[in-house]
């Protein structure tokens, strides 16, 4: 599976759903700014929307790596872009460890989006062939990651997984359970849309509204983006609370 290959059919679709997902979390994470400078009071650990509209948001970003990782492998994975990506999470995910540290000493990120995007773009290489089983075992995974909870992973080298009987004291958790199941029904979705006959609409479709250009140019620079936005919308709030005083 492993081995190089022509570069695959690009679904502009995909690049606007990415997109329309950074749009949201803009909105999520402005408001959670909004919130740290004082601006508004809003509880993110206990309010029911905006707990649910960071839910969705995940999904969605999930989900379309899910289908992107199935099309980028279902006929043999390019290695050296998939390396370099994965070297890029990386550092991203070490930075974002790091920054969260420094301004939330005690709630630092050790595993938030990105920390989990990296560990399952590689854990998601075991399950391309596996066709309709992934739509099982993502179901299966959202369940246990939902309903099952032992102890044991409460202990710090484990809380990554997820089944913990209490949530971790961090800004940003993302375990492998549930979200791989996520994924994993991704990847299904990915493997139907592969199957799409050259003349379907999936195929067909592109991107010549410039709304739907301007979320597809997001969409297609998403990890870049993640990695700016917060500082940005950080560094600005902070200008208007010195000028507001």
């Amino acid at each position: 599976m492993l081995k190089q290959s022509n570069n695959k059919k690009h679904f502009d679709i995909l690049d606007v759903a990415r997109g329309f997902a950074i749009l949201l979390m803009f909105i999520y994470h402005f408001s959670y700014d909004l919130d740290y400078y004082e601006f508004i009071k809003i509880d993110f650990a206990i309010d029911s929307f905006w707990l649910n509209f960071r839910t969705l948001i995940i999904t969605l970003f999930l989900t379309i790596m899910g289908i992107s990782l199935y099309l980028a492998c279902y006929r043999g994975l390019n290695i050296k872009p998939f390396r370099k990506r994965i070297l890029l999470l990386l550092i991203y995910s070490s930075l974002v460890s790091i920054s969260s540290w420094v301004m939330f000493p005690t709630a630092m990120i050790f595993f938030g989006i990105l920390h989990f995007i990296t560990v399952a773009s590689v854990l998601g290489l075991l399950f391309v062939r596996l066709k309709i089983i992934n739509l099982l075992l993502g179901i299966s995974f959202i369940l246990i990651g939902q309903f099952i909870e032992y102890s044991i992973f409460n202990q710090p080298y484990l809380q990554w997984f997820g089944l913990m009987t209490m949530l971790p004291i961090t800004v940003d958790y993302v375990p492998l359970l549930p979200w791989f199941g996520v994924v994993l029904i991704g990847m299904y979705l990915g493997q139907i849309l592969a199957q799409q006959p050259t003349n379907s609409f999936l195929r067909r479709w592109q991107s010549n509204h410039p709304v739907s250009n301007v979320l597809a140019l997001g969409g297609r620079h998403s990890l870049h983006i993640y990695m700016l936005h917060q500082p940005l919308f950080l560094g600005f709030l902070y200008i208007i609370s010195l000028i507001i005083g």
